[in-house]
């Protein structure tokens, strides 16, 4: 068994969560939309990137889907919510579909048809499924390729997960499941994120054994985050690369909320940069720029993705290629 391979290299195509249901959604539901279909677009990239799956939950929403986005594969499957990179399967090195048990970010959203969307999605794929028994979510881990991950303390080893894990029972279920030999542990995520510090809104390899990292804005509510967790990547011997953090993204409500330009996504062709309208975002552009010289790099608005609890890669889960 190989590890997941890292999200640079070639993909089939790629599942993307289209925003479904009115009562989940409310006044967001068409502007999310958009961003959604925006998103699709820049990674289809006229041809040149991937095949864009939109996975939408019902007939209605896969009508607007064709309408919206008719350069995309439409998928009618029951699901809770778009988080697709959570509740789809994670493909393995060697094309085989791993599907976790999910149990709503640690009970907090149980929603009908998020326990198995997994399952059914790879099967749909002709995909070989390899079921597991424990909970882990696909925004919870990043890999680089040659078996090295990161994820959090917070999320893998929260009680409302997997109880009573530790961080060898966690080690060995990741060696066993996903052939994953080595984690860089770090501690918490972002403030107020609802998935319990997914590592995704947080560090994200971009390169074998090279992790970007945001770099603290002024007043910027996760700064002993970011220190921590730069302080345990580079003491773990990973190449640490520093892009600029949003800083104090709040919602219409003055709630502090866990927007990150981390949660990009590296297409075929585009890496795709989330923005929130503030002053980090011509900088953000030009860091991951400068990291992926080869891909076009596009950032996009993601203001009403994110009042759903996520951005562009907590939507997504790629297919690579064989």
């Amino acid at each position: 068994m190989t590890p997941p391979k890292p999200e640079w290299v070639t993909h089939d195509a790629v599942w993307i969560g289209y925003p479904s249901h009115a009562e989940l959604w409310l006044d967001d539901l068409d502007p999310a939309r958009d961003e959604v279909v925006a998103f699709a677009r820049a990674v289809h990239a006229d041809g040149r990137g991937e095949t864009v799956i939109l996975v939408a939950a019902n007939a209605d929403s896969a009508d607007d889907a064709r309408q919206r986005a008719p350069f995309a594969q439409i998928v009618t499957e029951a699901f809770g919510d778009i988080w697709l990179r959570d509740t789809g399967p994670i493909v393995g090195g060697d094309g085989t579909a791993h599907a976790f048990r999910f149990n709503g970010w640690g009970g907090k959203y149980d929603l009908p048809g998020d326990d198995d969307i997994g399952r059914r999605l790879a099967a749909g794929r002709g995909l070989s499924v390899a079921a597991h028994d424990w909970i882990v979510e696909g925004g919870a881990l990043d890999g680089d390729g040659t078996g090295l991950v990161v994820t959090t303390e917070q999320c893998l080893l929260n009680s409302n997960r997997n109880p009573g894990f530790t961080r060898d029972a966690a080690e060995e279920r990741l060696r066993q499941d996903l052939a994953y030999d080595r984690v860089l542990w770090l501690g918490d995520g972002l403030l107020n994120d609802h998935t319990d510090g997914h590592v995704d809104n947080l560090a994200r390899f971009v390169g074998p054994n090279r992790l970007a990292l945001p770099e603290a804005a002024e007043n910027d509510p996760n700064w002993r985050v970011y220190q921590d967790a730069a302080a345990r990547a580079e003491a773990f011997g990973v190449e640490v690369v520093r892009v600029p953090s949003p800083g104090r993204v709040l919602s219409p409500d003055e709630e502090i909320i866990p927007g990150s330009h981390m949660n990009f996504y590296i297409g075929n062709a585009t890496v795709v940069v989330p923005l929130y309208g503030t002053g980090s975002d011509d900088a953000a552009v030009a860091a991951f720029a400068a990291i992926f010289p080869d891909h076009d790099v596009v950032g996009l608005r993601a203001d009403h993705i994110l009042t759903g609890g996520g951005s562009f890669h907590c939507i997504s889960q790629q297919i690579p290629a064989a």
